[in-house]
């Protein structure tokens, strides 16, 4: 059995909008057996340029009962049956908000018939729902209603189950084993985006690695980097309900390729430098650098020298970035325990007089000039020492992308060079012979970021320094 529904919203942001009106025809694999309609109270102002699509106003609406006094409905005609709809993501995705906030974990099956559509109807020049009913003479009343567009997704369903029945079905039969079998392996893939087969998932690996999003028309549109490709990607398609943007996104999605990498510490500098490179549309925040927030030195009017947190400037680099205020006042702190400096001289206390430290003897009196700048400073030179590298030059080898290979992260100078892979053979006891194996890569913040962050985990690299 099939429930086939469609709803009409305030809005495409489940998170923010609610209901207006749902339409559900129960199908029994042969026909339409029953069906419900009813406009729903969403409990908030209709936005004017929705009414103008939908054509549902707030009087319509104001006498309506609300989702919690028809949510028991929507349970028992939907129990038990496939959950159908024309891009379930967002259908689904709005239901079980709204149960959500109820507290009732609302599941079901799902089928999407733009996927139906796409393998069972291929070459379509469009598989909206209007253009698609155009397509296979299916007459679409009430266009962006709910009525409307959920009796034209049954007609268009009972179309796809004729087209996938062999000719020689009984016509007193609803669906054959075989039908069977495949409405039920679409509906275990009804998630995933429209042009996306579940053979393209299973071939992804489970290793590290970058991969690509690509729309229909070739362009990569998306670049992520994981330990595990295969699983990573399958989390993208989950159901969410976060927004329409997210949703379009993963509907745009039209093929995926990758890169192994071997170890996470490769695949994320190079997922830096990919976004950087080829600046996909849907990367568009990592596309500008993360790292926002920034720690300055200055030196006050007393010779201190002071430490402090702000926005990062293109004009003036930060001696470190780090990704909001927050992580940079939790470094702040840590560096003021670990060098002995004045959290008042740090922008960490706010006072005219002594800090907090000093008055539990922790700090040695530079908030009120007791300490001499040159012994403080000292100790600000030793904390700005220990942001950059604890080496000028180094590398790391990690596991490589198979068995027998391993991976090399180059630095020198306190630069990154590159990365590159090699035969667990290879040997080298200069620099420079390591240098000869990568393949040079651009250093930014962002990558020096990325590399101090990984050797300050419990990573299982080797790290070789050279003097």
């Amino acid at each position: 059995m099939y429930a086939i529904i469609d709803i009409e919203t305030t809005g495409g942001q489940p998170t923010q909008d609610r209901i207006t009106e749902i339409a559900i025809f129960i199908h029994d694999g042969n026909q339409v057996v029953d069906q419900y309609n009813t406009l729903i109270n969403p409990e908030r102002p209709i936005p004017f340029f929705i009414t103008q699509l939908t054509g549902i106003t707030d009087d319509m609406v104001r006498e309506a009962p609300k989702f919690h006094e028809i949510a028991k409905d929507i349970v028992q005609l939907t129990e038990g049956k496939i959950f159908v709809a024309h891009n379930v993501r967002f259908d689904y995705s709005f239901l079980k908000k709204e149960f959500s906030d109820l507290g009732f974990n609302y599941q079901r099956k799902t089928l999407c018939t733009v996927r139906l559509s796409r393998s069972l109807i291929p070459g379509l020049p469009s598989y909206s729902l209007g253009k698609l009913c155009k397509s296979v003479d299916i007459d679409l009343q009430m266009r962006h209603r709910a009525i409307g567009d959920a009796e034209a997704t049954a007609k268009l369903f009972d179309k796809l189950i004729k087209l996938n029945q062999p000719a020689i079905i009984n016509s007193e039969d609803a669906l054959l084993p075989s039908n069977k079998k495949f409405f039920s392996n679409e509906a275990r893939t009804s998630l995933l985006p429209p042009a996306i087969s579940k053979s393209q998932i299973d071939a992804l690996p489970d290793a590290p690695g970058v991969y690509y999003f690509y729309d229909e028309t070739g362009e990569i549109i998306y670049v992520g980097k994981s330990i595990n490709i295969r699983k990573r990607v399958i989390q993208h398609f989950n159901i969410d309900v976060k927004s329409k943007k997210s949703i379009e996104f993963k509907n745009r999605i039209a093929d995926i390729s990758y890169e192994l990498m071997g170890n996470e510490l490769v695949a994320l500098l190079f997922e830096s430098d990919e976004i950087k490179r080829l600046k996909p549309h849907y990367n568009r925040q990592q596309r500008r650098s993360v790292f926002n927030s920034g720690i300055y030195a200055y030196y006050d009017q007393n010779g201190y020298k002071r430490l402090t947190y702000q926005k990062v400037s293109s004009t003036n680099p930060p001696l470190i970035a780090l990704s909001n205020h927050f992580k940079s006042k939790d470094f702040l702190f840590h560096k003021v325990a670990k060098f002995n400096l004045c959290q008042k001289l740090c922008d960490l206390y706010k006072t005219n007089g002594a800090c907090f430290d000093y008055q539990v003897h922790q700090c040695k009196g530079a908030c009120i000039n007791q300490e001499p700048p040159e012994e403080y400073n000292a100790r600000v030179e030793e904390a700005i020492e220990s942001f950059t590298f604890e080496n000028d030059a180094f590398v790391i080898i990690g596991k490589g992308r198979v068995a027998g290979e391993r991976s090399i992260v180059c630095i020198e100078n306190g630069r990154y060079m590159g990365f590159g892979f090699v035969d667990e053979t290879f040997s080298a006891s200069h620099l420079e012979d390591f240098k000869s194996a990568i393949k040079p890569y651009n250093d930014n913040k962002d990558i020096q970021q990325i590399i101090r962050g990984y050797l300050r985990t419990k990573h299982r690299d080797k790290v070789i320094i050279f003097e």
